[in-house]
């Protein structure tokens, strides 16, 4: 077997390669053990899938319920949703067997000429969108299904706030519907963007005011982080220096993805040293901007003039505050009028975030290659 680089990036492994988040995981357990559905509020990157995911693979809940992690952040309206949702019950019923898969292909009726079998006589969802006339009934049949399984069940709805984009304006007051009607399932609604996510949950004029808990993530604790670099790469036969781990967790303010993307090139490396310093943080960083280079060339090409003028001013301020300050506009030859309308597209397009009242170029990476051009 190759040896599994212990920084995992994507997905979830196991346990092992799972950083802390003991608190986290123990608190979304018990809301799933009380009934309870949980709303999940975090800036994208900081792990949310991977706690959920963490979250499941405990025994108590692996043992006891079907669980199911549906990501609808590319999904533009309802049959894209609904297409999402059923292709990810169909797969995760897969390893449980025939049994159990067949128990939910029978009650999709209105799709099962789109279920095709391979060589071994798995199941795979053939359906195509073009194919999908009705989505409601779909829907309805999916909620059946998970109401009617013999487990209860778990659904993690991950980038939930996007069903508030679709054309389809009564998908938040359906599917809350149909929640709950649905007394055997629990849900876990993941959202990045928190002013969206916060209006959902806490607006009284909203389907899902009040439906349920709302819970934060915060960084992972340098000092956990750090013991647990350490602890892989001393298996490694390297150590990292408090220092040179502190410049990594400060440059990107302990956002996991940036951190053990880091940490990963680090350890794939052939670095003969046996303690990693600031030298090998930074050159594994210039690695990642090299590979991704082009791409962000690519980007730069698609925006207006004055759009590319307001993200480099981002990029060069690292975090903006004001964006609309004077100090900011005149540092930057910018107009108000001209960041007004280039603050909506890049906004729009996901170049730009807005968190804890700060403007930020939200790939890191991409915002460190701006400020070297």
């Amino acid at each position: 077997m190759p040896q599994i680089n212990p920084f995992i990036i994507e997905g979830y492994h196991s346990p092992e390669y799972f950083c802390d988040r003991t608190e986290e995981t123990s608190m979304l357990t018990e809301h799933i053990e009380n009934q309870r559905n949980v709303a999940l509020i975090a800036m994208r990157r900081l792990g949310k899938s991977g706690l959920i995911l963490n979250t499941f693979s405990q025994p108590k809940i692996r043992e006891n319920y079907y669980t199911f992690y549906i990501d609808i952040y590319d999904t533009k309206n309802l049959a894209e949703l609904t297409d999402v949702f059923g292709k990810s019950v169909l797969n995760a019923l897969k390893p449980f067997g025939r049994k159990v898969w067949e128990g939910f292909i029978n009650i999709i009726r209105s799709i099962k000429t789109s279920i095709s079998y391979d060589s071994n006589g798995t199941p795979l969802w053939t359906l195509s969108l073009g194919e999908l006339q009705s989505p409601d009934i779909l829907l309805d049949e999916i909620f059946y299904y998970l109401e009617h399984a013999d487990r209860p069940c778990i659904v993690a709805i991950d980038e939930f706030q996007v069903i508030s984009n679709y054309p389809e304006k009564t998908v938040e007051a359906t599917l809350r519907k149909r929640i709950q009607n649905c007394h055997n399932v629990h849900f876990i609604y993941s959202g990045s963007k928190r002013h969206m996510m916060s209006e959902m949950f806490l607006s009284n004029s909203r389907p899902f005011y009040n439906s349920s808990v709302l819970m934060g993530l915060e960084p992972i604790d340098p000092q956990c982080y750090y013991d647990f670099a350490n602890r892989h790469f001393s298996a490694n036969g390297q150590h990292i220096s408090k220092e040179a781990f502190n410049t990594l967790y400060s440059m990107f303010d302990g956002i996991t993805w940036y951190i053990q993307y880091v940490l990963n090139v680090i350890y794939a490396d052939k670095y003969s040293g046996s303690e990693i310093n600031e030298n090998e943080i930074n050159n594994a960083i210039d690695t990642i901007i090299q590979h991704s280079a082009f791409a962000y060339k690519a980007i730069l090409f698609q925006l207006t003039p004055k759009q590319k003028q307001l993200f480099r001013a981002v990029a060069m301020e690292d975090k903006v505050k004001s964006i609309m300050s004077q100090q900011f506009l005149r540092r930057y030859a910018l107009t108000a009028s001209n960041v007004q309308g280039a603050l909506k597209i890049l906004l729009d397009r996901d170049l730009i975030t807005h968190e804890n009242d700060e403007y930020i170029i939200y790939d890191r990476f991409m915002s460190l290659w701006l400020r070297s051009q």
